[in-house]
């Protein structure tokens, strides 16, 4: 099964500092860079995905690799849609345990920010690889439990695991009882290729969201639903 270890990224200390509020004049800018310059001389963000071909389709279900999905917006999503790719992108294991006190929270909200960047990078790095390896052109994803909650279940993390194999021997990530994942800084889903733009936030209504990366769309709501 395709695993990218070899992903790319970029720390840049001045912009992950603006984000996390550490000011360049602050008396523990040193130790911010410090902890940036430890996690990147350890990180490697990861990327499992695996290539499936839709099997079968219902009024709210799909089928892929033998595993029923059941979620509307999925299978609207996946509408004429015949090959998808079930994914799982992550900061790593290795950036995850950096830091030996868990109860520094000034440290270790440093740490969910710079996890954060590396996450984007393992995303940003398989995008383009499925990008350059099967000829996509605009692509989406949809992930379990994001947006509202009956868009697709978070439950549903078990069915995405068991399309993806081995994802802890793999990628180091875990899939707690909770249905959430350890490393924190990980999402799960499924890319898919599109003609139009689609993002789960769309479909949320919590508007104080902070990883919120598009409006809620009450239009596009509204033609999800079930007639």
């Amino acid at each position: 099964m395709p695993t990218l270890v070899e992903i790319p990224f970029d720390l840049d200390p001045a912009a992950l500092r603006d984000k996390a509020h550490v000011a360049a004049e602050s008396d523990v800018v040193a130790e911010f860079n410090a902890l940036v310059e430890h996690v990147r001389t350890v990180a490697r963000p990861k990327a499992l995905y695996r290539e499936y071909f839709v099997e079968a389709r219902g009024s709210d279900t799909i089928t892929i690799g033998g595993v029923k999905f059941e979620s509307h917006v999925l299978r609207r999503n996946l509408e004429g849609v015949e090959r998808v790719f079930p994914y799982v992108a992550t900061c790593g294991r290795e950036a995850d345990g950096v830091l030996s006190d868990s109860s520094d929270f000034v440290k270790s909200f440093w740490l969910d920010g710079i996890k954060t960047a590396l996450l984007s990078a393992a995303r940003e790095h398989l995008a383009a690889h499925l990008a350059r390896h099967y000829a996509l052109g605009k692509t989406a994803t949809m992930n379990p439990g994001s947006g509202d909650s009956t868009m697709w279940p978070i439950e549903q993390q078990r069915q995405l695991f068991a399309l993806l194999g081995d994802v802890k021997g793999e990628t180091g990530v875990e899939l707690t009882e909770s249905f959430l994942m350890i490393p924190n800084k990980t999402v799960s889903g499924i890319h898919f290729p599109t003609e139009v733009d689609f993002r789960s936030c769309q479909l949320c209504h919590r508007a104080d969201c902070p990883s919120r990366a598009a409006p809620f769309d009450q239009a596009l709501w509204a033609s999800m639903r079930h007639e």
